[in-house]
């Protein structure tokens, strides 16, 4: 049977990876911290999970979702970098190391961006804790000297899907009217279907001549205003009121998160994919709500 093991597979993303995984017949290993699967801890279990593995995928990491105080800080960046060496330490000492490791990565990696879209080949990596977290987990991901098991970066734009994940607080704002425009509305908004990010993975797995860094967004990225529009109308909102920038802060700090979640322009083209052949289910995001909003 085929084995795929997802290392921090239990949020949106993991659950998600789960069940389709497991309809596509493969026997699925879970490294977590909850106790029902892998522990973290449990080293030679990790290697007996990876021994012989088609795939491991790596989506382990504290979430972003929160303020960024010290502690927070701290646990966001060593959650992602100490899973990763372990991983690749686990992966070392195995017998028959997997085929591929993909490990997440994210498209916040690059800067802010109105002015052009961000490509692996010509994009700008940008400045700050958001984007030191993303070179550290890159830097210590490729540093690992693999030769048997083919290395693949998932730099990932925010994930879309019909339970969990960020479209709950979007619809919950549209819903009570305050689904217009964030900030100046201009900055861009990239995207991808959780689906897509599936098929992404299983083309990834059988292109064997490709390995290194992939943007895993959507082709069609648009503008926070546009995002917004098209929301209010799968909702049924005709109206929603603009939120500014010193709205979002102190919105921010009550419900104790940060603003860049929204107001940072992620403007990421997946142009590897598309040049090798890669086809998007869900290219725009007007198919994209049509499919997770019914």
């Amino acid at each position: 049977m085929k084995k795929v093991v997802l290392a921090g597979g239990t949020g949106f993303i993991g659950g998600y990876f789960q069940s389709r995984f497991r309809k596509l017949g493969y026997e699925v290993k879970v490294i977590s911290r909850r106790p029902e699967f892998i522990s973290w801890n449990d080293r030679r279990a990790i290697i007996e999970a990876l021994e012989g593995a088609d795939m491991l995928i790596n989506l382990a990491g504290k979430s972003v979702n929160c303020r960024y105080n010290a502690k927070n800080k701290n646990e966001i960046m060593i959650s992602r970098v100490v899973t990763t060496n372990i991983l690749g330490e686990a992966i070392l000492k195995c017998h028959e190391p997997p085929e591929v490791w993909m490990n997440s990565s994210t498209a916040t990696i690059y800067r802010h961006a109105e002015d052009r879209p961000m490509t692996e080949e010509d994009g700008e990596i940008g400045s700050g804790f958001s984007v030191d977290v993303a070179t550290n987990w890159e830097e210590n991901f490729f540093a690992f000297e693999l030769p048997e098991t083919r290395k693949v970066a998932l730099r990932t734009a925010i994930v879309l899907g019909e339970e969990g994940g960020v479209m709950t607080p979007y619809k919950n704002l549209v819903k009570f009217g305050l689904g217009g425009q964030q900030g100046s509305g201009k900055q861009m908004f990239s995207w991808i279907h959780v689906e897509d990010l599936l098929q992404i993975v299983l083309f990834l797995k059988e292109r064997k001549d490709l390995d290194g860094v992939f943007n895993c967004s959507a082709p069609t990225p648009v503008r926070n205003d546009e995002l917004m529009r098209l929301l209010r109308n799968k909702v049924g909102r005709a109206f929603g009121l603009p939120a500014t920038k010193w709205m979002l802060e102190v919105g921010s700090a009550v419900i104790r998160t940060e603003t860049e979640l929204v107001l940072k322009s992620r403007w990421v083209l997946p142009e590897r994919l598309q040049k090798a052949g890669f086809s998007f289910t869900y290219p725009t995001l007007q198919e994209t709500f049509d499919h997770i909003l019914l």
